[in-house]
């Protein structure tokens, strides 16, 4: 087994062995945050934030680069290596370098080149949407992370935007380009979202949310309500691409998103959120765990619909009566003891104790903006905020919370129909009992992203939801 002086040695230092390494390396001193123009008139941009509290521009956009095209709509993005790195003998000189920045309605991709200045990122290659198309059979990239045999980048549709089936694309780790689809045996999956791992069990996981047509103008009252959206998790050999088992989470629970596996290398259990129930409006966060070879899940978390007034819910909404929390992120910390929830309706931002998997613990909650609510930051508290707690990064101590409040911009205007300011924030989260306040010298707004909204964060050195881990200890 290589020491951790050995492999930096021979790599990057933000590789880390163990989630235990994770958690002691130094903290980001500068966060990533793509930014969109929902009218495609102007430049997405990708920017770079300052998360140094001895800075004195700390909290505020330090530089930003946009995208030389329109019409990307930035989303997800992702590093072109990660800790999984030190688990392939072949990628000892792999560095944490470049970040990959696909456009979900374009399909092309953007890598950027963050050395030799982190602050400044450069351009430096552009992989067009023909290139996906030919070479893997699909389109509308979303979430990417870096794993064995090279990039894994899931896309939501077929070639040129057809309605699937969706699937993951595998690029080359250094030359970026597209190398071809993973999927040897793909099963019953037709519908894509995220894609993660149990990495030293050779098992991949994917989820569902829907086609091109299903999401790009917006939430489709008749496909919810006649539960057509993914509502399926698949379990996958991670090395063949060989589909293994499907779990069906009940066709009431609709648009299974986001995927995050226990870090601990040696485990097989992880979290996934629906984002709403139709039939009471509620949303959920399931957990799956293998027993002998079958996968199972089970509803671990529920929250419930807040009853408000029909003047304050947009018209997609006025005949319930009700804001759905609309949970459409979550995070885990990198020692597999806290889960952080996003509802995006309400605006909450819920953290549980998960020491014990099977039985979250609810510690603390935040509410910031929200569809009836408009919650203000501590730091303008006359200023009603608009969106709501959306995308959540975590830093790999666990410390610090980082929040933005887009999710795609079809959907943005059905439920905030007034339109949604860009912002960003961070919380300070107690790692010993639970705890959440807000950290009211943090909150970049408006103009300093150049009045683009703003999505996913990603974290100098990595976070909690980008790496995976080669060894336990």
């Amino acid at each position: 087994m290589r020491t951790t002086e050995h492999i930096h040695d021979h790599g990057d230092p933000t590789l880390y062995r163990t989630p235990a390494d994770a958690v002691a390396a130094p903290p980001e001193k500068l966060a990533y945050v793509v930014g969109f123009d929902p009218t495609a008139r102007r430049a997405d941009a990708l920017f770079t934030v300052d998360t140094d509290p001895a800075s004195p521009a700390y909290g505020r956009v330090a530089s930003h680069a946009e995208m030389p095209d329109l019409g990307n709509e930035l989303h997800h993005f992702g590093w072109n290596a990660c800790s999984s790195a030190l688990a392939h003998a072949g990628h000892h000189h792999a560095a944490r370098r470049y970040l990959i920045v696909p456009g979900l309605r374009s399909s092309r991709l953007h890598v950027f080149d963050t050395v030799p200045d982190p602050a400044r990122p450069r351009l430096v290659k552009v992989v067009g949407s023909e290139e996906l198309a030919a070479k893997a059979g699909y389109s509308r990239p979303h979430t990417l992370h870096c794993g064995p045999d090279g990039v894994f980048l899931s896309c939501l549709g077929g070639a040129d935007g057809a309605d699937g089936p969706g699937g993951v694309a595998l690029l080359d780790h250094e030359s970026f380009d597209v190398l071809r689809s993973w999927e040897s045996d793909r099963g019953p999956q037709r519908l894509a979202y995220d894609v993660w791992w149990h990495l030293r069990r050779n098992i991949a996981v994917t989820s569902e949310w829907g086609s091109p047509s299903m999401i790009e103008d917006g939430l489709l009252p008749d496909l919810l309500l006649d539960r057509r959206y993914g509502h399926s998790l698949h379990f996958w050999e991670l090395d063949s691409g060989r589909h293994l088992q499907r779990v069906d989470l009940g066709d009431e629970h609709q648009m299974v998103l986001e995927l995050r596996p226990a870090h601990d290398p040696e485990a097989t259990w992880g979290f996934t959120d629906t984002v709403i129930n139709v039939e009471d409006l509620s949303a959920s966060v399931w957990l799956w765990h293998r027993e002998g070879e079958t996968f199972r899940v089970r509803k671990v978390i529920t929250v419930p619909a807040e009853p408000a007034q029909p003047e304050d819910l947009p018209p997609a909404l006025k005949p319930f009566g009700a804001v759905p929390p609309l949970i459409t992120d979550i995070d885990l910390s990198v020692d597999d003891q806290w889960l952080y929830v996003s509802a995006w309706g309400t605006g909450d931002l819920l953290q549980y104790d998960v020491s014990d998997p099977f039985h979250p613990r609810q510690t603390a909650v935040v509410r910031l903006g929200g569809i009836a609510a408009r919650q203000p930051h501590p730091a303008a508290p006359d200023r009603p905020l608009t969106g709501g707690a959306q995308m959540v990064e975590l830093s790999r101590d666990g410390r610090r919370v980082y929040l933005t409040n887009s999710l795609y911009a079809a959907w943005d205007e059905q439920f905030y129909p007034a339109g949604i300011d860009p912002w960003m924030v961070k919380l300070d989260a107690d790692t010993s009992h639970g705890g959440l306040s807000v950290d009211s010298r943090f909150f970049a707004h408006d103009a300093d992203f150049l009045g683009l909204r703003v999505h996913q964060i990603r974290l100098q050195g990595g976070d909690a939801s980008s790496d995976s881990y080669c060894y336990r200890g």
